[in-house]
C-alpha cells in the first residue's frame, strides 16, 4: 500500500506537468469519460450543465478520502434536489480495492473509476483528494486540494452560493 501510494502520487506529479496545467478556477471542467461503478455506462465529467457538481478525485488508500466520503454523501442528499451533484472519480488499478473501501462507507452519490488515469491528467490532479466545484455553466469555481474536517463549512458555503446562482446567470 505504500508503495502504491508513491506509485500514484508520482503519477500526479507527473500528470499535472504533462498537461501543462492544472483544471484551475475560471476554466471549463475538461471533458473526461470514466466507467461508473455500477456498471451503467460511462459518464462524461464535463457533460452535467444545468447542475452544481462537486467533482471529488479519490482511492481507497487515502486516508482524508475516507473523511470525506460521509460528509459529501450528506452534502449530496441534502442538496440533489436543488440540482446539486456529487461524482467521485475512484482511481485505484484493482476495483476490487474501491468496492472494499465502499462497503465501508457506503455513498449515494455518483461513482466513476479511472484506473488508467486519464481524468486526472486531463484536470491536473496533484493531491488526493482533489476536488472542483463546477457551477451549472460547467466552470469551475472551486478548487479544494486535500481534505480537513474544518474544510466542510467553506464546502458547503460555496455549495450553497452556487446553488441560488440562476441557470444561465453568469457571476
Amino acid at each position: 500500500m505504500g508503495l502504491h501510494h508513491v506509485l500514484l502520487t508520482t503519477l500526479f506529479t507527473l500528470a499535472a506537468y504533462s498537461v501543462g496545467q492544472a483544471a484551475d478556477v475560471g476554466q471549463r471542467a475538461p471533458s473526461c469519460q470514466a466507467k461508473a461503478l455500477d456498471g451503467s455506462g460511462p459518464l462524461d465529467l464535463a457533460g452535467r450543465t444545468g447542475k452544481v457538481v462537486y467533482v471529488d478525485f479519490w482511492a481507497s488508500w487515502c486516508g482524508p478520502c475516507a473523511e470525506s466520503f460521509p460528509f459529501l454523501d450528506q452534502l449530496h442528499r441534502e442538496l440533489k434536489s436543488q440540482g446539486f451533484e456529487v461524482v467521485g472519480v475512484n482511481l485505484d488499478e484493482r476495483p476490487a480495492d474501491a468496492l472494499a473501501f465502499l462497503r465501508k462507507r457506503p455513498v449515494g452519490f455518483t461513482l466513476v473509476a479511472d484506473p488508467e488515469g486519464r481524468c486526472p491528467r486531463a484536470y491536473g490532479v496533484q493531491a488526493m483528494p482533489s476536488s472542483y466545484l463546477v457551477d451549472r455553466q460547467g466552470v469551475i469555481r472551486q478548487v479544494h486540494r486535500g481534505f480537513k474536517s474544518g474544510d466542510k463549512k467553506a464546502i458547503r458555503d460555496q455549495v450553497i452560493e452556487l446553488l441560488g446562482t440562476a441557470p444561465g446567470a453568469g457571476r
